[in-house]
């Protein structure tokens, strides 16, 4: 459970009622994003109210009758998910900051420089944002933003969107401990297991995630594997 000390009000309106909860506001956005959070982890009191701070508690018919079910932790998600989180003008400019790096991290990891063929670095992704007066919106999600972020980029500086396919073949003596860190940063849409303990597989990542593929996989060989770029697409 959060404190209440730190909790904020969520609201939702329909049909004439207000219902509100009280949550964690950072929490409460990552569910709104899409993160799978127990409820329990978000709200400060397994309570819903029609209003939270007097402590006056909602009927249950009411909430029957809006939301189809009293089972808290549903009516709680769907208040968080479509109702007014409540924050504070400091935890707004923080949320703010937090989605502005996510979307610097989606581009820089996603897109690539057409011109090098590598990505932008993130402070370059930054400074054309703040000179193309990006808009970031709270509370959407990050890969909804970016379609309308990249237009407003574009005339700054070049972006192309690109994945790649790379073949990676790992020797028998790093393969058992590399295997698993591959598959938890790369789609793998094929693999093979060789006769002497080796491993081959063929990966899809974006093009930005290239020079940390090849790190990890350096840092997991010692060196002494081979990748080779196989597709752009």
């Amino acid at each position: 459970m959060v404190s209440l000390d730190e909790a904020v009000v969520a609201k939702y309106r329909k049909s004439g009622f207000e219902f509100e909860i009280l949550v964690d506001p950072y929490r409460a956005m990552e569910l709104r994003e899409g993160k799978d959070l127990p409820v329990e982890d978000i709200v400060a009191v397994e309570e819903v109210f029609t209003d939270a701070r007097k402590g006056e508690r909602a009927g249950r018919e009411n909430i029957v009758k809006v939301f189809g079910t009293d089972e808290f932790s549903e009516v709680a998600k769907k208040i968080i998910r479509e109702g007014d989180i409540q924050i504070t003008a400091q935890q707004r400019r923080e949320m703010l900051e937090m989605k502005k790096k996510q979307i610097v991290f989606f581009i820089h990891r996603n897109a690539i420089n057409p011109q090098t063929g590598t990505p932008h670095p993130p402070e370059r992704i930054e400074r054309a944002m703040e000179e193309a007066k990006v808009h970031v919106d709270l509370f959407k999600k990050v890969e909804d933003q970016i379609p309308a972020i990249i237009k407003a980029l574009r005339p700054i500086i070049p972006l192309k969107f690109e994945e790649l396919e790379i073949a990676v073949k790992i020797p028998a003596v790093y393969a058992p401990k590399a295997y698993g860190e591959i598959h938890s940063m790369a789609n793998v849409i094929k693999e093979e297991w060789q006769n002497d303990g080796s491993w081959i597989g063929v990966l899809k990542i974006p093009a930005g995630m290239q020079d940390e593929l090849y790190e990890a996989v350096n840092r997991l060989t010692k060196g002494d594997a081979l990748v080779k770029i196989l597709k752009r697409m």
